[in-house]
């Protein structure tokens, strides 16, 4: 959580609310919603710990050996106003089907009229003729209403579980649940952080019910080190 804190201090104009976010607990929606709602600078994307392009070897890598789908479906838990979405959207040269979940209604309203082109900005066109891409607002620790059991071949949570966590584990292992859930019984559940393995992989070893947990060292980026644990079914 340390670069997240960083991150939260770095926001320019929203430095006063993002000093009162960083010593706040982040798994409050609306403290969320008020960040969403700030201009977010030069782009129409804003990324906590990286954007897509950081990790777009690993993800295309990911989709080549994706199993039993076609396209592969692929859910963001937690996307924000990120760039993985957009950016695998629009740069994959394989199909894909992604879905976008946020419980602020402010990002999943600025992802879509990013998508669609709204004020008069051009849509968003896809890297395959065959991918799709959807955001909708969901509570990644009940993605009940939005996503069936064993339906994603990839899922990626970016700084989703840390930010959980800060309302307490029972939350983060709630998500956790959930993931593992909705993730096809040979898919892969990424979980991108700045904790340490020490501290994350004992709790991904404990509830990943005898999936496979790995982790690989990332960056570092505007230096700092990042880690991606995966999560991954038998193949």
């Amino acid at each position: 959580m340390a670069a997240l804190r960083r991150k939260l201090l770095l926001l320019g104009p929203s430095r006063a609310l993002a000093g009162s976010l960083a010593s706040s607990c982040l798994a409050d929606r609306c403290l969320w919603d008020r960040l969403h709602a700030q201009p977010l600078g030069k782009g129409p994307t804003f990324d906590w710990f990286f954007g897509y392009e950081e990790v777009q070897e690993l993800l295309l890598s990911l989709l080549q050996k994706a199993p039993d789908a076609s396209p592969p479906r692929v859910l963001d838990v937690g996307c924000g106003t990120s760039s993985l979405c957009t950016g695998l959207y629009t740069q994959s040269p394989y199909p894909v089907s992604i879905l976008g979940v946020d419980f602020s209604p402010m990002a999943v309203a600025h992802m879509n009229n990013l998508l669609q082109g709204g004020q008069g900005q051009t849509p968003l066109c896809p890297g395959h003729p065959d991918s799709r891409l959807h955001f909708m607002q969901a509570d990644a620790q009940n993605l009940g209403p939005v996503a069936a059991s064993g339906s994603f071949q990839l899922l990626l949570d970016k700084g989703t579980w840390d930010a959980v966590a800060r309302g307490g584990l029972p939350g983060a292992h709630q998500l956790l649940s959930e993931c593992l859930r909705v993730l096809s019984p040979k898919g892969t559940l990424i979980q991108f952080s700045d904790e340490d393995p020490d501290v994350r992989l004992p709790c991904l070893e404990e509830r990943s019910h005898g999936r496979t947990v790995t982790v690989q060292e990332l960056g570092p980026f505007r230096g700092i080190t990042y880690f991606a644990y995966f999560v991954k079914g038998s193949h």
